[in-house]
């Protein structure tokens, strides 16, 4: 009995979620384009569109780890990222010794701590519960940042400036270098995500996110799998949080990391697709251009009668609306039309 209802619920996580990954050359050929933008892009490009936009695919990711694989809903993202961030700086500050990437892994583990202690109520709660637990995290932690001179170092200003960043020698000072640093980390940790999606942890996350009851009946330990998710969405937020921070922003502050920020993760992974690991990107490419589309758009908008003053009411507007659209008509997000496209791009040769 328990084989064939492990069976069962195995299935069933494996059929209600999007693609893990696109296919091996697909993503190679993303990736050779992404490795070459900064021999044609601008430094405004680099530094203001397309860094923010590894960032916060990184963000999505982690929210979706959680998410869209483990079903554990949260809206206390930004915290996390503000937990990764002060946490990288004071073991920069503080332990001088540690190379960037240690303290990038050191703040990230910090981070899955505290998330983990954030993750606890999610063994008695679940839903709109949740949802007002990590609710509660987020403007506890951004609280406590404030209050706490520790945390800042002890600075008065409340916004501290990014230390100097380079690993083996070489500086990371330039918008170009910046950018190579992001890209690198993005591309080691979406690999790691995408092969632990697909072990036996990915496997226990979608038993428990599609029926926690017949996950437990078949041996699945459910507070164990929920608080594991936790941890891992935290430590990947975290080195978001800590890039956003010091690669993209510049300085440490927590009003950097406030509520819209964590509305604006959680947009990324219902437009680019939950339980997708290539929606991640989707979604925080659409959050990211759109604005810039919408600005260059203004002259066609005054004509219209729109005052450019509301361009960014407009911009809510659509994310209302496209989020209440892709819940309705494609709870799979731009990952399953892009996946519908790309299926029908292979068949029209046969069609033809």
């Amino acid at each position: 009995m328990r084989p064939f209802m492990s069976n069962i619920v195995i299935r069933r996580a494996r059929l209600n979620v999007a693609t893990p990954v696109a296919p091996g050359l697909v993503m190679a050929a993303g990736l050779a384009i992404l490795a070459a933008v900064p021999g044609v892009a601008s430094e405004y490009w680099l530094s203001a569109v397309l860094t923010p936009f590894l960032i916060l695919s990184l963000a999505g990711l982690g929210l979706n780890l959680l998410t869209g694989y483990a079903g554990q809903l949260s809206l206390g993202t930004a915290a996390f990222m503000a937990v990764g961030a002060y946490a990288t700086y004071n073991f920069a500050v503080r332990v001088p010794g540690l190379s960037l990437l240690m303290d990038l892994l050191l703040g990230g583990l910090t981070t899955a701590a505290i998330g983990a202690l954030f993750g606890l109520p999610s063994l008695r709660i679940k839903g709109f519960y949740l949802i007002a637990s990590t609710l509660a995290a987020q403007f506890f932690i951004e609280w406590l940042l404030t209050k706490v001179s520790w945390f800042s170092n002890d600075d008065t200003s409340g916004v501290l400036s990014a230390p100097r960043l380079s690993i083996f020698g070489w500086s990371i000072a330039t918008p170009v270098s910046r950018y190579q640093f992001v890209l690198g980390v993005v591309v080691v940790v979406f690999v790691v995500a995408a092969s632990l999606v697909r072990s036996e942890l990915g496997r226990r996350w979608m038993a428990v996110r599609d029926m926690d009851t017949a996950a437990a009946v078949i041996g699945i330990p459910i507070g164990r799998t929920k608080l594991l998710a936790f941890a891992v969405s935290s430590f990947v937020i975290g080195i978001a949080g800590a890039l956003w921070a010091f690669a993209y922003l510049g300085t440490v502050e927590p009003h950097g990391f406030d509520l819209n920020l964590s509305f604006e993760v959680l947009f990324i992974i219902i437009i680019g697709g939950m339980g997708s690991i290539a929606g991640n990107f989707y979604g925080a490419a659409f959050i990211v251009l759109l604005p810039i589309a919408l600005s260059h758009a203004a002259g066609a908008l005054a004509a219209i009668g729109l005052d450019v003053g509301q361009l960014q009411n407009l911009q809510k507007i659509l994310f209302g609306s496209l989020i209440i659209v892709f819940l309705i008509k494609e709870p799979d997000g731009l990952a399953r039309l892009v996946q519908i496209a790309r299926q029908r791009l292979r068949n029209w040769p046969l069609r033809a």
